[in-house]
């Protein structure tokens, strides 16, 4: 579609050589889902939410997480005001459309979970009151691998929040040289302006919604699932929330593809991403030094597909 591939290309200037990552954020937000990036430093996590910021006319705020970060300085807190003589609620960063919440795996679990009813609900609770966030709302987030000192292994609980998750890497020898030709001279975020709004998005969104779903599609979802948690070298197999985001995952694809129906293939191409961050290895597989996306590829490999 004509909108979605003004935003990749807006965010191709930026992020050389990612089309397909850069994709998958975009068929995440349409999906209404949350966005986990895990990879080391210095590999464009960052500037990838950035340069979507910028290519959507949308309100964005980011959070740097760090250890005495407290839940407060997500959502805001309540304020007494003698002029008035009663608390007003001071709204944190977290109201916005996109929000960016860099190296989350630094920060205590407490504070960590502060996003969890935001996330889910895209509502906060405050003194007895409850406010909402404006859409469209979607939080990116960045993490370092959990051997890196000085983090926190985010809970089961708040990685099924995100819809999916995904690494970057390092850029290959050539497009790691266009990376450095197009900063030798200037920021090349510096020169992306909004080809979208949030109005479109909205509309982007509104249109997955009713991407068809057959029954066989269902069935063969449901038939994942079960897959991952009958597999020996799995320890916690998806969930039902999972399924429920490869749904949607393959419901954007299909959008994304220029069609009104999903096929078996939009949902077996996404299965690592949906399922990677949520599956828990048993001991043996980790034994055998085995990792968790190729052991999903696998169970995925196993299941058959409808039509086939």
């Amino acid at each position: 579609m004509e909108t979605i591939e003004k935003i990749i290309k807006n965010i191709e200037q930026v992020i050389i050589g990612k089309r397909f990552e850069i994709e998958l954020v975009i068929k995440a937000i349409i999906a209404e889902g949350h966005i986990l990036i895990e990879d080391i430093p210095g590999t464009g996590k960052t500037t990838l939410v950035k340069a979507l910021a910028s290519s959507i006319k949308l309100n964005y705020s980011r959070i740097q997480f760090t250890p005495d970060l407290l839940p407060s300085d997500i959502t805001g807190i309540s304020v007494y005001n003698r002029k008035t003589d009663s608390f007003e609620y001071k709204k944190g960063p977290v109201y916005t459309n996109i929000l960016l919440a860099d190296e989350i795996n630094r920060t205590s679990p407490k504070t960590q979970s502060a996003l969890l009813e935001v996330m889910e609900e895209q509502q906060i609770s405050e003194s007895g009151s409850t406010y909402t966030v404006e859409k469209p709302f979607a939080v990116l987030a960045t993490q370092n691998p959990i051997e890196y000192e000085g983090t926190f292994k985010l809970p089961e609980a708040q990685l099924d929040r995100f819809l999916i998750s995904l690494t970057l890497g390092y850029a290959d020898p050539v497009h790691e040289s266009r990376i450095l030709q197009s900063r030798a001279n200037s920021d090349p975020l510096s020169k992306i302006s909004p080809v979208a709004d949030s109005d479109k998005i909205l509309d982007l969104q509104k249109k997955r919604a009713e991407v068809a779903v057959s029954p066989e599609i269902s069935n063969y979802i449901v038939a994942l699932g079960i897959a991952t948690r009958s597999n020996t070298q799995v320890r916690l197999g998806a969930s039902t929330r999972a399924l429920i985001a490869l749904q949607k995952m393959a419901q954007a694809a299909a959008l994304f593809s220029g069609r009104d129906y999903v096929i078996p293939e939009d949902v077996r191409s996404h299965v690592p991403y949906v399922f990677g961050h949520r599956v828990s290895l048993s001991p043996l597989s980790r034994t055998d030094e085995r990792d968790r996306i190729s052991i999903i590829r696998e169970i995925a490999d196993s299941v058959k597909m409808p039509g086939v």
